[in-house]
């Protein structure tokens, strides 16, 4: 057996195996929001959004950015209300629909269907999907199959991307 072998058979297994997860996506990868397609907000510049959001939500929302994991407070928000887009106020999450993932980002079971797109993301080299606000084309976060029931989805949002209104 040749020395190295060993590591070429680990490199074939983790890709295989990361073949076999982007397979399980929890929903199609499309990015349909035509009935946004007119937004006001699809015409904002970059240097714009820069101005409004300020810079970490900027570089969130606008360049599919990431917040440290337990940074934001709305981790342990509680109150009743609907969770919005910081870009543009679309509602996309009830707070009945939050639960604590553990991951450190506030995350959801189920979304606002009709107010998010979807596209695949391969910037990590493993397929994930991505989805965004329908409305502004906001990056949000990313789902996957490890939620709790009814759905077994979990929405994992920046909590940067979002502002939460009580009820």
């Amino acid at each position: 057996m040749e020395p190295f072998a060993h590591l070429h058979r680990r490199r074939l297994l983790m890709g295989a195996g990361a073949l076999l997860a982007s397979a399980c996506s929890p929903e199609p990868a499309d990015a349909g929001e035509a009935q946004y397609a007119a937004s006001p907000y699809r015409r904002v510049s970059d240097a714009e959004w820069r101005r409004r959001l300020g810079e970490d939500a900027w570089r969130i929302l606008r360049h599919e950015g990431t917040e440290r994991p337990y940074a934001s407070p709305l981790n342990q928000e509680r109150r009743r209300g609907t969770f919005v887009c910081r870009g543009c106020d679309l509602p996309l999450f009830r707070s009945n629909w939050k639960f604590d993932s553990g991951t450190g980002w506030p995350s959801f079971y189920t979304v606002m269907s009709a107010n998010i797109g979807r596209k695949r993301d391969r910037a990590i080299g493993i397929p994930r999907t991505e989805y965004h606000c329908a409305r502004c084309l906001g990056h949000q976060g990313h789902v996957f199959n490890d939620g709790p029931r009814p759905t077994g989805l979990r929405y994992c949002n920046n909590g940067v991307a979002l502002k939460f209104v009580a009820a």
